[in-house]
C-alpha cells in the first residue's frame, strides 16, 4: 500500500501557499459534537462571519481522503471556507467514519466494502444535517437552504446523499421526509449504484460539478459491471442535460484528480456565482464548460489499485 503520509500529501494538494492561509479575522469557528457512533465522537466545525448581517445558505463540507483518512480542518480547505464565510455563508465542516481503513483490495467483483464506506459517510452526513436542523435556531441555520459540498471521497458522499434523498431510500430515515438539500457542489465526485444508471424520483438539487478528464482515481465518466456501477461527473452532466435538471459542469481537460482540490482555490468566484444564481435566483441553467490550461501539469496519477492494495 502507498505509505499513509504520501497518500495524504497526494490527496490533500497542500503546498506552501495553502499552508500559509489562515482563517480570516472576521471568521469565527465553533466546534460541536454532532453524534457518537462506534465509540467515535463525530465533530463539526461551524464557520461564520461575526458581522453576519443576513441569513444565507449553509454549506456542509465533506473532506476527501479515499475513505481511509482526511481531516475536517485541513489547511487545504481554509481558502474555500474563508471565501464562503466572508461572503456571509455559514460553513459546516464535518467528521465522518472512514469505512475503507484497512481494506486491501477493491474490484468489480469485490465492491461491498466500497458501498459500505459510502453508505457510512452518507449516514454520518445525514446525522450532521439532522443536528443542524434540530439546532437551527441556536446556530442561525436556514434549513431550506442547506448546500452540501465535498472533495474526492467527500464529493462521492454528497452526490450520493442527494441521490439517496431524492429517491427516499432507507438510508434517509433520520431526516425529515420533506427535507431536501438546496444544492450540491462536487469536486471530482461520482455516484455508486447497485441498480444500474442512477435516476431520480424527484429532480436533484442544482448541482455544480468539477472533474478532470484524466482522473483515474474517481471515475470521470462511468464504469459499469452489470447493474453495479460508478457514474462520474461527465456521465451525470449528460444525464442532467437530457433530463433538464439545472447543473453547472466544468470539464477540465488533461487534468486528473488534482481537480478534487484546485477549484477550491481557483474557482471561488464561479462557486459564489453558482450559489447566487442557482440557489437564490433559481435559474434553470444547463451549463457545460470546457477548460484547458496548457500551462497546468498533471501531477496526480493514482488509481484505486495503487491505493487499496
Amino acid at each position: 500500500m502507498i505509505p499513509a503520509f504520501l497518500f495524504f500529501i497526494l490527496l490533500s494538494f497542500e503546498n506552501a501557499a495553502a499552508q500559509e492561509i489562515k482563517l480570516a479575522p472576521e471568521v469565527h469557528k465553533t466546534t460541536f459534537t454532532y453524534s457518537v457512533k462506534e465509540n467515535q465522537e463525530l465533530k463539526m466545525d461551524v464557520y461564520s462571519n461575526q458581522g453576519l448581517s443576513v441569513i444565507k445558505p449553509t454549506v456542509i463540507f465533506v473532506f476527501g481522503g479515499g475513505f481511509i483518512q482526511g481531516e475536517r480542518d485541513s489547511k487545504t480547505y481554509t481558502e474555500y471556507f474563508n471565501k464562503l464565510a466572508t461572503n456571509n455563508y455559514k460553513v459546516v465542516s464535518i467528521d465522518y467514519r472512514l469505512g475503507l481503513k484497512g481494506v486491501k483490495k477493491l474490484s468489480a467483483l469485490h465492491t461491498r466494502p466500497l458501498k459500505n464506506a459510502i453508505d457510512t459517510a452518507v449516514k454520518d452526513l445525514y446525522s450532521a444535517t439532522a443536528y443542524l436542523i434540530n439546532n437551527s435556531v441556536k446556530l442561525g441555520i436556514d434549513t431550506s437552504r442547506i448546500i452540501i459540498s465535498g472533495s474526492s471521497a467527500g464529493a462521492i458522499a454528497v452526490l450520493q446523499a442527494d441521490w439517496e434523498k431524492r429517491n427516499h431510500t432507507s438510508l434517509t430515515s433520520q431526516l425529515p421526509e420533506q427535507f431536501q438539500y438546496a444544492g450540491v457542489i462536487s469536486f471530482s465526485g461520482a455516484i455508486f449504484s447497485y441498480q444500474g444508471a442512477p435516476s431520480y424520483q424527484i429532480a436533484p438539487a442544482p448541482t455544480m460539478l468539477f472533474h478532470g478528464t484524466e482522473d483515474k482515481l474517481v471515475v470521470y465518466n462511468k464504469k459499469r459491471f452489470f447493474n453495479k456501477g460508478f457514474f462520474g461527473s461527465n456521465y451525470l452532466a449528460q444525464r442532467f442535460n437530457k433530463q433538464k435538471y439545472p447543473y453547472y459542469y466544468m470539464r477540465v481537460h488533461g487534468m486528473g484528480h488534482e481537480i478534487a482540490g484546485i477549484p477550491m482555490h481557483r474557482n471561488l468566484n464561479e462557486i459564489l456565482w453558482f450559489i447566487d444564481n442557482y440557489i437564490f435566483k433559481k435559474k434553470q441553467y444547463l451549463i457545460t464548460t470546457d477548460f484547458n490550461d496548457l500551462q497546468s501539469k498533471r501531477t496526480m496519477k493514482l488509481t484505486p489499485a495503487d491505493v487499496y492494495k
